[in-house]
């Protein structure tokens, strides 16, 4: 201490940092922290020129913003840019380097304190200066590049799991869409088949009520029939909607119950004439989409056709593909649009199996024809 005090004592005016210079240095220190968060690459230029400045002609503090810089440089950007920034410290710390080799011998000293004058060769001064400072750099880039790819990581992380959050709930959303197209599709297609046989088979019973009245006491006892079933498939329905169960007394109906869908049009008194071939796979989601397109196309002929002579419908299973036609011949053919929902359904089911639907006038009639494909086995 007796010669620290010595050494300050002896020091002559021309030795002392002005005080300015330290203030300037330590406002641009204290300017380059303030604005290093929202200007990052202004601050880093504005630390390596501080750094050089202060262990030039300052209290070298100042040169500790380079090491700061550099760790956030590598904490903050990927590794290719930080060690662009590391290539620029470099640059930066060969220039410290130097003023603090020529500080020792003809600048002011650090804070007042003049170092020894070595009598090796400045370029070997210089030398052990980079090699301190460059080692202590690369330290700080390692240190910095390692917290930065694990923050990175981290956040990529979690950036995954909000985009794999946002997509369940997107696929959860179409999920219950198509489900709630599925249940409008099933609930057309049964509430609009039973109502129009109970319609036709009540108006039938209505006339012949006065003069016929077993045949009309029969006839209600169908409409009661075809209620009390439809009834059945609206509570299989819902019940697998809820999952409580009532699906598993009323299974869905399907290709082989074609027989009985065709006797309920006929005592509803729509003529139908059914012929099937081959032999249906055991799929009863085929078995169900070939059903309903079936029946959507005899219920249209029963509430749009008028003067109706006879229908004809016909399924051909034929190795990884069925073919429906359901063509009638009444006197008046209705347009298109009044098939409303049921159209879309059937458009809908055929699309399900890669097939083609086509409905429209035919031959003095009205017809559907559908097929239906899909990978056997």
């Amino acid at each position: 201490m007796t010669a620290v005090g010595l050494a300050l004592l002896s020091l002559e005016p021309p030795y002392v940092t002005p005080l300015w210079t330290m203030i300037l240095l330590a406002v641009g220190g204290f300017a380059t922290l303030t604005v290093r968060r929202r200007h990052p690459h202004i601050a880093f230029a504005a630390a390596m020129v501080l750094s050089v400045l202060s262990l030039a002609a300052g209290s070298g503090a100042e040169s500790l913003l380079a090491f700061f810089a550099l760790y956030d440089a590598g904490v903050r950007w990927r590794a290719a840019v930080t060690w662009m920034h590391f290539g620029i410290a470099m640059v930066a710390a060969a220039l410290s380097a130097l003023a603090l080799t020529m500080r020792g011998r003809t600048m002011p000293p650090i804070l007042g304190l003049q170092p020894p004058i070595a009598s090796r060769d400045t370029i070997v001064d210089w030398a052990n200066f980079c090699l301190v400072m460059a080692v202590i750099l690369l330290v700080v880039t390692l240190l910095g590049t390692s917290v930065g790819h694990r923050r990175r990581y981290v956040g990529e992380l979690v950036h995954r799991a909000e985009q794999l959050a946002r997509e369940r709930d997107q696929q959860a959303e179409t999920a219950r869409a198509h489900e709630r197209e599925r249940i409008a599709r099933e609930m057309h297609d049964i509430i609009a088949h039973s109502l129009s046989v109970m319609i036709a088979i009540s108006d039938g019973a209505h006339a012949a009520s006065d003069t016929r009245p077993a045949e009309a006491k029969e006839a209600i006892a169908r409409v009661a029939d075809t209620g009390r079933k439809t009834l059945s498939e609206v509570r299989r329905l819902l019940g697998s909607v809820r999952g409580d169960g009532v699906a598993a007394h009323a299974p869905h109906p399907d290709a082989s119950q074609l027989a009985s869908l065709v006797q309920e049009f006929t005592a509803a008194g729509l003529p139908v004439r059914l012929s099937v071939t081959g032999q249906p796979p055991s799929d009863p989601a085929l078995g169900l989409t070939v059903y309903r397109i079936v029946q959507e196309s005899l219920t249209n002929a029963l509430r749009h056709a008028q003067g109706v002579t006879g229908v004809d419908a016909t399924v051909g299973w034929a190795g990884d593909e069925v073919s429906i036609v359901v063509q009638d011949v009444s006197s008046v053919v209705a347009s298109p649009s009044d098939a409303g929902r049921g159209l879309l359904g059937m458009q809908e089911r055929v699309a399900l199996y890669d097939g083609e639907i086509e409905v429209g006038p035919h031959d003095g009639g009205w017809r559907v024809f559908a097929r239906l494909r899909w990978e056997d086995g």
